[in-house]
């Protein structure tokens, strides 16, 4: 199997520094207050369903864009800018009748973010960055019924997610991506079938690529939305031996600490945190600046908590700017020597001996 030359820049990289995630592309795109003609570009001006609200689709309808936010990360300290796809598979473009077009989009948006990249590569040979294709969870759940009067019931298999998403890593791979980044992960199930299509998507390139892998704990209680927590969670993706893993999205720094501690504890891999700029307000926006968010996750730092850290909902290159700034004074995680045993999860881990 072949691994990408890039897959040792970011193994000397992550060594060296604590490495940056780049901030929220939804939250940029909405400064641009593009409209429904905007989305729907010259090719799709007749498509039969109102496309506004499809970001994904943006990659073919108004790529300058997107390209311009990737460097608009980049440009703030990005080592890691992610591909704007996190519902670009069959699944989630459902919701548009645009299902033929994921493997495209995939692509585009891969060549996009590595155009960005290449750019900022030619200045910085020294510093090297990186295409992280994204890989969200799908708008359907694997593990939970969507009618509350019939929990057997499922609206999606494992199989339509396994096939989902190796249409879309086949893309991401296309394109350019020098890693696979399973992300916002709410349900687990979800996430293992991610999982197998990556690797079934290597296999069939012939290659092997970094993955990482970033949960979502959905609220106080410390629980991904199907019911595992953190160190579970771990347990139940450990076998796909991640470049690293990590929380992102639904709290922000504050409350996610414990759980980011958690993961650092127990996970003989790096840790990567990219919380949301605090929690939603009335309107569903944001409120915690660049400097109140930095001062949340400069601690995460200087305790020796991660490796890589970016930002999430609500967060732009202002964010980022800074928290690149903060965490560039400390040293990344040491990662851990983690006894080998029994290690087994459901909602709750278990430890054998």
């Amino acid at each position: 199997m072949k691994v990408i030359e890039s897959a040792e820049a970011l193994e000397k990289a992550a060594s060296e520094r604590i490495l940056i995630i780049d901030g929220a592309m939804g939250t940029m795109i909405q400064r641009h207050k593009l409209t429904e003609e905007d989305y729907r570009g010259e090719r799709f001006k007749d498509w039969p369903r109102d496309v506004k609200g499809n970001n994904d689709l943006l990659v073919l309808t108004q790529p300058a864009i997107i390209q311009e936010i990737h460097e608009q990360y980049l440009e703030a300290g990005a080592d890691i800018v992610e591909t704007n796809t996190f519902n670009a598979q069959v699944i989630s473009m459902a919701d548009y009748g645009m299902e033929e077009l994921s493997y495209e989009i995939n692509v585009a948006a891969a060549k996009l973010a590595r155009a960005a990249v290449d750019k900022y590569n030619a200045k910085t040979p020294d510093k090297p960055r990186f295409v992280a294709g994204a890989v969200g969870p799908t708008n359907r759940t694997a593990s939970l019924s969507p009618d509350v009067n019939n929990p057997g019931y499922r609206n999606v298999t494992f199989d339509d997610l396994r096939e989902a998403y190796k249409e879309q890593v086949l893309g991401l791979i296309e394109g350019g991506s020098d890693i696979i980044l399973i992300e916002t992960i709410f349900d687990t199930l979800n996430a293992k079938a991610a999982g197998v299509a990556t690797l079934e998507a290597f296999d069939e390139k012939g290659l092997t690529l970094p993955i990482m892998i970033s949960g979502t704990i959905t609220d106080r209680s410390g629980r991904t939305l199907s019911g595992q927590t953190a160190e579970a969670f771990w347990y139940s993706m450990r076998h796909l031996r991640p470049f690293s893993i990590g929380l992102n999205c639904a709290l922000g720094a504050e409350l996610m600490r414990p759980y980011v501690a958690e993961l650092s504890q127990v996970a003989n891999v790096r840790i990567s945190a990219y919380p949301n700029a605090g929690l939603p307000n009335a309107m569903g926006g944001y409120d915690e600046d660049a400097q109140e968010m930095a001062d949340k996750t400069e601690p995460w730092s200087k305790d020796g908590l991660i490796n890589l850290i970016g930002g999430c909902c609500g967060s732009t290159p202002d964010h980022i700017r800074e928290i690149a700034a903060r965490a560039a004074k400390y040293r990344p995680r040491e990662i851990p020597e983690i006894a080998p045993k029994m290690r087994l999860s459901g909602l709750e881990p278990f430890v054998h001996g």
